[in-house]
């Protein structure tokens, strides 16, 4: 246990590295939470659409958003170093698959983490009632890196199976909108239709918007904290392994 920990946290640490050599990335990457939540939040405020402040209910799934939008692009890195030939060295080491995919998926978090921060500074300028509780900021924290490596594993497996840049980016195009939208992420369940709303129980970013939303405002999770982690907790795992199963089809 203590040796696939070890590996794990080497390859995160490659993969950190990676984020230094860019920093602007992580700028880049916060442009649309920021353009989110300036315009869009703004402006369905006015319109009151919902029960009290909507850019409270909107911020968390933002940052849900935000952490979507990184990691489940994540995987095309593996096809990019499949062609680099890169792939083939790591596979030749004594490393765990499970823990190559693992360390990638955690690092998928790390990325997110800065527009966390940003999110929650432009959240605070904008008069959003934050809880600044550190048992809901751990909480907060917590679901992001599930969430970051839920979809960055799910992007990972897709890029075992698809094994080109072009379709895998057009799968990621494909799934991110309505995954978005099927969500509670800018309107609440109660007023989706029926057939939506079913949709939207069986969508992981669902369980992930309802755990943020309760921390980040230190509100009662609508859907129970405990499922909501539970789910993803589960869900999260679940990936890892078909990860770590698939991985060296990327090379075949």
């Amino acid at each position: 246990m203590l040796s696939f920990i070890q590996k794990t946290l080497v390859i995160l640490e490659l993969e950190v590295r990676k984020l230094f050599h860019d920093p602007t990335e992580i700028f880049m990457r916060a442009v649309q939470p920021a353009l989110w939540l300036l315009i869009f939040g703004q402006v369905f405020a006015r319109m009151h659409a919902i029960p009290g402040n909507y850019l409270d209910f909107m911020a968390p799934g933002i940052l849900a958003q935000s952490a979507l939008f990184i990691s489940i692009f994540y995987g095309i890195a593996v096809i990019w170093e499949r062609d680099l030939g890169l792939i083939h060295k790591i596979l030749a080491t004594p490393t765990p698959r499970t823990a190559i995919v693992l360390g990638k998926a955690l690092s998928a978090s790390l990325r997110t983490a800065p527009v966390v921060i940003i999110i929650y500074l432009l959240a605070a300028l904008l008069s959003v009632n934050i809880s600044w509780r550190p048992a809901n900021l751990l909480g907060v924290l917590s679901m992001v890196v599930l969430e970051s490596t839920f979809f960055s594993s799910f992007s990972l497996v897709i890029a075992c199976i698809v094994k080109t840049r072009e379709r895998f980016m057009g799968i990621g195009q494909l799934i991110t909108m309505p995954l978005f939208f099927a969500s509670n992420a800018i309107y609440p369940i109660d007023i989706m239709p029926g057939w939506l709303k079913v949709i939207s129980h069986v969508n992981p970013l669902t369980y992930m918007i309802d755990a943020l939303r309760a921390q980040m405002l230190g509100q009662t999770a609508g859907l129970g904290i405990g499922l909501d982690f539970a789910i993803v907790f589960a869900s999260s795992v679940a990936l890892v392994l078909l990860g770590g199963a698939l991985y060296k089809r990327v090379i075949t």
